[in-house]
């Protein structure tokens, strides 16, 4: 199997959590009168994915194959560009680069500062 197939075969609770709070930005784009198309979150995954591939962390071709596995298996349900964030924060857990435990303790620290505005 290849390393690919075992990543998409790879689930992780906070990521299912996240995928089932059917969250994405076209349906909290129009529930706050936002007509911007992207996300404002777009930019900043742009840019950590620049950073991973500059640094060696993470390049951007094993990338791009991790994110085009996930977006046809794990993911295939999860409408862009909600789609290819899953697959990074995936690829980065599976990789060690972060761990699920930061992950979610960097989500509860952003999603308190967006709740006391």
């Amino acid at each position: 199997m290849s390393e690919n197939k075992e990543l998409a075969n790879t689930r992780y609770a906070l990521l299912e959590a996240l995928r089932s709070e059917d969250q994405t930005w076209n349906t909290l784009a129009p529930r706050y009168g936002v007509t911007n198309p992207n996300p404002p979150w777009k930019t900043s995954l742009i840019a950590t994915c620049e950073c991973l591939a500059v640094s060696g962390a993470l390049p951007v071709l094993e990338r791009r194959a991790a994110e085009d596995e996930l977006a046809e298996s794990a993911y295939a349900d999860v409408p862009e560009p909600e789609r290819q964030l899953l697959a990074l924060a995936h690829t980065m857990l599976s990789r060690g680069l972060i761990s699920e435990s930061d992950l979610s303790a960097r989500m509860r620290a952003i999603r308190s500062r967006l709740e006391a505005v």
